[in-house]
């Protein structure tokens, strides 16, 4: 084989590698890219994180409905303690989620949510939730879970979301992938129901 095939060769597999680390790394940097997208756009119902909600309220209320649903492999009973509530764009909303651990061990959750209609995701703003960590549940246990959220005034800019007036906001627990935390303590819980109440079904 003469050297011209030799050096052409050689750029040839050095341009295959190259390709193959590229589109390595572009799938390595989509995952997050893809959630920061998503949390920019509100993209398939995602909310929005704030700090604080805006210090005046508009005049226009909103419907928020809660709804609750748990994966097969997860054997808790989840549900939102209040199924709607109407609160003005802008204003600060408190609303609970309880979950009861319905096994004989401790067991760690995390949950997964959405708005819809989607296109409402990038006007729904979460103060503080239960979402953003793991939740241990021991045998029995029924934990109180708050959120506390608001809608974006920004929203009445929105000829798009003109129609909208009532926004469902949705959580999905699944068991985390080690299924506990292996010692039996809880891994971050919010608020746990005492006495005669920690083992009797959420209503």
């Amino acid at each position: 084989m003469s050297r011209l095939s030799s050096a052409r060769n050689l750029r040839v597999v050095l341009l295959l590698g190259g390709l193959v680390a590229g589109m390595t790394g572009l799938v390595a940097a989509s995952v997050p890219l893809y959630r920061l997208f998503c949390q920019v756009t509100g993209y398939g119902g995602t909310t929005q994180r704030a700090a604080a909600a805006p210090a005046i309220a508009a005049d226009r209320a909103m419907t928020v409905r809660f709804n609750a649903d748990v994966n097969a492999g997860l054997p808790w009973d989840f549900r939102p303690a209040q199924p709607e509530m109407s609160l003005a764009v802008g204003a600060t909303g408190l609303a609970h989620y309880r979950a009861l651990n319905l096994s004989d061990r401790a067991i760690t959750g995390t949950a997964t949510f959405n708005v819809t209609p989607q296109k409402a995701g990038r006007y729904f703003s979460k103060i503080d939730c239960f979402c953003f960590t793991q939740q241990t549940l021991q045998p029995g246990e029924t934990v109180d879970m708050p959120v506390t959220f608001f809608v974006d005034p920004a929203l009445l800019d929105d000829p798009n979301m003109a129609d909208v007036r009532t926004i469902t906001l949705s959580y999905t627990f699944f068991r985390s992938p080690d299924g506990g935390t292996g010692d039996g303590r809880p891994s971050a819980r919010l608020s746990s129901a005492a006495g005669a109440g920690a083992g009797a079904p959420v209503n």
